[in-house]
């Protein structure tokens, strides 16, 4: 039955982030929002709202090594699974707002992560404060750059017309589903770990990391898919810096947060690695191909041994 409940929340969480997206993109319009704007911080922090949802509600409900370790795996998870199996699907061109601005504030804010972890093995309010600050701005010098950025990110322009009810009606949706495929998807989760004998923090980075990595995923393959080779990396590598700003620092202000000794000693220097791998393999070409797409997929699948076994 558990698992049962891990699958269904699997799937609201996917459907909710669908929503969620194709509302936040039609407010956007209605705001007169660039589409630059719109791609950049709109729909790449809407697919990260299901690491959100799940990270608050496993806080509130006494399991906040879960709401650590999501991010944390979430983070792995996109560049090594999503990004690797998106580059194998088909090469991925890297644009220049990677190297501007994008990659060096993911690795800032996750070396800050790091030391606010290592230093006294716990996220209390005031440090989620600074990393939520650090969001604010970070979404500044996004908008001010976005004003001189000739390269557009690609939005569907459909959603410029769509009615003020059908836009409330998909924010409702959004957030139901949200709400209890996050719901469901802790407690099932919490279940499994149980009767199997494993920890919150290893069903964290492993099983809960992927499923809230699932929009994200589904994104860019279907993108792949399609031929369009011009995806931003920029979107993968802002919801890494969405997790680290908004979802531990919210989460962080709302309930501190201990870290468990799996975090301490192996995931967060698990982030770095990955984070720092992906530049050399972007730098050289301007493009991650299938080769390098399978290396990415590979540090995975060594990072998940080690987790699980």
């Amino acid at each position: 039955m558990s698992l049962l409940w891990v699958i269904l929340g699997f799937i609201l969480l996917v459907v909710g982030g669908e929503f969620l997206v194709r509302s936040s993109v039609a407010l956007s319009f209605k705001f007169s929002i660039s589409k630059m704007v719109i791609g950049m911080t709109v729909v790449s922090f809407a697919t990260s709202a299901p690491e959100l949802l799940v990270s608050l509600q496993a806080a509130l409900s006494g399991s906040p090594a879960i709401a650590i370790n999501n991010v944390v795996g979430s983070n792995i998870a996109n560049i090594g699974l999503v990004l690797g199996i998106t580059a194998i699907v088909g090469a991925i061109s890297v644009d220049k707002s990677f190297y501007k601005v994008n990659w060096p504030v993911m690795m800032l804010f996750s070396i800050a992560l790091y030391y606010f972890l290592k230093n006294d093995s716990v996220l209390v309010a005031f440090e989620g404060a600074i990393l939520f600050v650090g969001l604010i701005l970070f979404l500044f010098l996004l908008i001010r750059n976005a004003k001189n950025d000739t390269d557009i990110e690609e939005v569907d322009e459909s959603l410029a017309v769509v009615s003020n009810f059908k836009i409330g009606v998909w924010l409702l949706i959004g957030a139901t589903a949200l709400y209890f495929g996050s719901e469901w998807l802790v407690d099932g989760a919490k279940d499994i770990a149980t009767s199997i004998g494993v920890s919150e923090a290893v069903i964290g980075v492993s099983l809960i990391a992927i499923g809230t990595s699932v929009p994200e995923l589904i994104t860019s393959v279907v993108a792949a898919f399609k031929k369009h080779t011009d995806i931003s990396v920029g979107n993968l590598i802002g919801s890494n810096i969405f997790n680290i700003l908004g979802v531990v620092g919210i989460t962080a202000m709302v309930k501190e947060i201990p870290v468990s000794l799996q975090v301490l000693t192996n995931d967060i220097y698990w982030v770095l690695g990955i984070s720092l791998l992906v530049f050399p393999l972007m730098i050289i070409g301007y493009k991650i191909n299938r080769l390098r797409g399978f290396a990415l997929f590979a540090a995975y699948c060594i990072y998940i041994y080690f987790v699980v076994s």
